[in-house]
């Protein structure tokens, strides 16, 4: 089975030391027609009366949100099929809607669910016909990981902006909310209507495996005012933000794909620390709150998870915060929720601990049932079912979903991947890259000196449907600013004889750009940069990752943080390196000293600029 956990990058950071930082139908009809992006506030009478209707089976499907093999809801490939067979025990979408009456799918690209905007609007419109056309039929709530940067799950054409990190360094309020409306509305145009964005955790932790650049970064003020920005945009386009992983994922340096994260924090550290985001993102009017598989003792000391925790779901985020939307779990399908119970007690104990949607089981069929049976045999009440349906609903008729569940194929022409959209994710972006180190004014860098550039370097596999790979996306972005520029990937862990063909490779060039991804001090990729650096041409380093890099490469003249390999990122920090734009970014995180890591080399807010 693919790893199914919302937020997989599929790439693992490899951290050299942990440290933390502190820092400061039927039913359509009976709703009327509202606004464009978001439909009048639900009537909680004609809901209940919904919900009052609805057999048990069917309450049981609608706290489910399911992944699905396909590409299309009734004629899949035979190897999508395959697939369903053996890991849901349907054949298509369509089928899982009638066998289960789930009230929500993901789409994953690794399930070939997104494969291009037309496309993933009739996949849409197949799931919506499939369940209206049931008895009692209800609107599906489609969802995706869209965060942009190094988690998305719709590639290009669709617009593609700066991810979390990159938005921190930019700094910019009124970008965020712009990338949030944007972005918000080629997904609704695409008939999907939540979005698992923006990430609240707060990332303290350099050695974060799994959250790094997806968080905004680790102050928690700049971190909640971008956040809240964000979700103004995304939902007043129609789309439900949520907000994760709470009670926060920021200071950890485990990954909850894998294992079972503890969060140190005291109670204290927590308010200060953590909750700010979240507190914020409610004040916003968020939609949802995604929960995390980790355990924080100084929240709940029963060991369990906050996925399952009743005093951290109910006590915490329900009473103590005054939140009364949807939660909705991480992926059931990671290890960090699995570790101490079986895949059939989890869900009924999420929905014990106060969770709404259930996400993504491993084992869909044997989840399903286990709640079933938990009602029937008195575990679980039907009125606890009840109050989540309640709320699940109320979401989607506040999405318009009753009254337009369908989306067009002239919605998607108007609205994905528009010169205007794709224009402003470039200016984002151009806001966003960091100039750290520029030793003798090497950067700007000259064509008229400098003409001929070899681009070295990592090349990660894409991470959210983007052309790649990086050093090609350089090596083309600055050979269309004038220079002539050739690419040698040399990738993340270079052998000796790769880096003694890039040293040749550098003696016919001018100057040399490197792409470097998470260096550590044992790491292969700072070897080569030194040799670069030895063999008498200037180097300038442009982190595609982790801003951290810096402090392992103190013999470069010029180094950039990028904090992402994507395409937009990269042609904005090509357009710094040639002098079209002046650097801007501004350090979200601390950057501490290699040789001292209780030591800040670069502080929060550091950034260079011509």
């Amino acid at each position: 089975m693919h790893d199914t956990g919302t937020g997989s990058t599929g790439n693992t950071a490899q951290p050299s030391r942990r440290t933390l930082l502190a820092a400061s139908a039927g039913v359509t009809a009976a709703f009327a027609a509202a606004g464009p992006a978001r439909a009048a506030a639900p009537d909680d009478s004609r809901l209940r009366a919904i919900v009052s209707r609805m057999t048990l089976p069917e309450k049981v499907g609608q706290l489910f949100v399911m992944r699905v093999y396909g590409h299309s809801a009734t004629a899949p490939d035979q190897a999508d099929i395959d697939a369903n067979l053996k890991e849901i025990g349907v054949r298509t979408a369509a089928e899982l809607v009638a066998k289960y009456r789930v009230g929500g799918i993901i789409y994953f690209a690794w399930a070939h669910n997104t494969r291009e905007p037309h496309q993933i609007a009739d996949l849409s419109n197949g799931i919506q016909k499939a369940s209206l056309e049931l008895p009692r039929g209800l609107p599906v709530l489609i969802s995706t990981d869209q965060e942009h940067g190094i988690v998305a799950r719709v590639g290009e054409p669709a617009t593609l902006f700066p991810g979390a990190m990159a938005v921190g360094a930019g700094g910019s309020r009124s970008d965020a909310r712009a990338l949030g409306r944007i972005a918000g509305a080629e997904l609704r145009a695409m008939g999907i209507r939540q979005d698992y964005s923006p990430v609240a955790d707060v990332n303290v932790n350099p050695a974060n495996p799994v959250i790094g650049v997806r968080s905004f970064g680790a102050d928690p003020r700049a971190v909640s005012a971008l956040v809240a920005a964000e979700v103004a945009g995304y939902q007043g386009s129609g789309v439900a933000a949520t907000a994760k992983h709470f009670p926060g994922h920021g200071d950890t340096n485990v990954d909850s794909h894998t294992g079972f994260p503890t969060i140190t924090h005291s109670r204290e550290l927590w308010e200060r620390l953590d909750a700010p985001p979240f507190r914020a993102a409610i004040a916003a009017g968020i939609d949802s709150i995604m929960t995390a598989h980790l355990m924080v003792p100084a929240l709940d000391d029963s060991g369990d998870p906050a996925t399952l925790s009743r005093p951290i779901l109910t006590g915490i985020l329900r009473e103590r915060l005054g939140y009364d939307g949807v939660v909705v779990t991480d992926s059931l399908g990671m290890e960090g929720v699995r570790t101490k119970y079986g895949d059939d007690r989890v869900p009924v104990l999420a929905l014990k601990a106060g969770v709404d949607q259930l996400l993504n089981p491993p084992d869909p069929d044997l989840a399903w049932n286990a709640v079933l049976t938990a009602v029937r045999e008195g575990e679980l009440t039907e009125a606890r079912l009840d109050e989540s349906i309640l709320r699940v609903l109320r979401l989607k008729s506040r999405l318009g979903l009753f009254r337009s569940p369908y989306v067009s194929q002239a919605g998607v022409d108007r609205t994905v991947g528009t010169r205007a959209h794709l224009a402003a994710a470039d200016r984002i972006a151009e806001r966003t890259t960091t100039l750290l180190v520029n030793e003798g004014r090497l950067l700007p860098l000259s064509r008229r000196r400098y003409p001929k550039v070899l681009v070295v370097g990592a090349d990660p596999a894409s991470p959210s449907g983007t052309t790649g790979p990086p050093t090609g996306v350089l090596a083309g972005a600055l050979s269309e600013l004038g220079f002539t520029a050739t690419a040698l990937s040399t990738g993340t862990a270079p052998s000796a004889a790769t880096i003694a063909k890039a040293v040749a490779a550098a003696r016919d060039a001018d100057a040399v750009v490197a792409a470097t991804y998470n260096v550590t001090a044992s790491s292969s990729q700072k070897a080569l940069v030194e040799q670069l650096v030895a063999a008498g041409r200037p180097v300038v380093t442009v982190a595609i990752r982790n801003p951290y890099d810096v402090a392992q490469l103190p013999s470069v003249r010029a180094c950039l943080a990028a904090y992402s390999w994507t395409d937009v990122e990269l042609r904005a920090a090509a357009r710094v390196i040639a002098g079209r734009v002046k650097p801007r970014g501004r350090l979200p995180v601390a950057v501490q000293r290699a040789d001292d890591p209780e030591q800040v080399l670069y502080p929060i807010g550091y950034g260079l600029s011509y």
